[in-house]
């Protein structure tokens, strides 16, 4: 049987470490995680609108099963990977390898939306970045990338920035994602505070395995398979009443 040790190696990551971060590092990963970072994530919701139009999501227990589903088949299986396997190459120079991740993301997303959603935060965090860190070639190298950054393979450059392992990265970026869509539920079903709490009590308790499973998947393994999501989102995009981009 592979050991976590020797898939986390194949991957370009590191098993989960042990110990508690520096506040300065945690601080930073909660500042990239934090729905006031300025990349616009708070302006889509990634298909749930729709869902909410075709009455898929109508109250609380049916807006968390959704969170927690997409966490699981979508975010789990492609963009925590993902980010786990960018953050392994970033982390080792090679370019050519985060080049390839960043294709993939843009070719396996499954609806218009989708990628124009990923790059946009892409760009937007690259300027964020650039604003930061000048000097740093990596940056102007994500900035290169075409037609744009995509948002997993920026975040992941983001987050190795901080100074964070591996793990810790791909819990920020599956909290930010969770706390973005709680909003959008609260907006759009619409739902109160105590829901919404309710809601990331239940994401929270799901991250920590779909995190620890996502730094030992493999580029073989790795799979952005979400048809539902995709045809919701297609549909999205001629939705007569919308408050969200996605």
């Amino acid at each position: 049987m592979t050991t976590a040790t020797g898939m986390a190696a194949a991957t370009g990551t590191e098993p989960p470490t042990a110990g508690p971060l520096a506040a300065s590092t945690l601080m930073r990963l909660m500042w990239l995680a934090s729905p006031a970072l300025p990349v616009g994530g708070f302006s889509y919701s990634e298909g749930l609108e729709a869902a909410i139009e075709a009455r898929l999501v109508h109250d609380e227990a049916s807006a968390c099963r959704w969170v927690l589903d997409q966490l699981a088949l979508g975010l789990g299986r492609a963009d925590l990977p993902l980010v786990a396997q960018a953050w392994g190459a970033w982390n080792a120079g090679d370019l050519p390898r985060v080049a390839t991740l960043n294709d993939w993301v843009r070719c396996t997303r499954e609806s218009s939306e989708f990628r124009q959603q990923t790059e946009q935060m892409g760009r937007s965090l690259r300027d964020w970045l650039r604003q930061r860190t000048p000097d740093d070639e990596r940056v102007a190298f994500l900035g290169r990338l075409t037609p744009a950054p995509t948002w997993p393979v920026a975040f992941a450059l983001a987050t190795l920035h901080t100074g964070a392992p591996a793990r810790e990265a791909l819990v920020a970026c599956a909290f930010g994602w969770a706390e973005n869509m709680v909003q959008a539920a609260l907006k759009a079903v619409p739902l109160g505070q105590s829901a919404g709490q309710r809601m990331l009590d239940q994401a929270v308790n799901a991250i920590g395995p779909i995190v620890d499973t996502a730094l030992v998947t493999p580029d073989d393994e790795r799979q952005a398979f979400t048809p539902m999501l995709a045809i919701l989102s297609a549909q999205h995009e001629a939705q007569y009443s919308r408050l969200f981009r996605s």
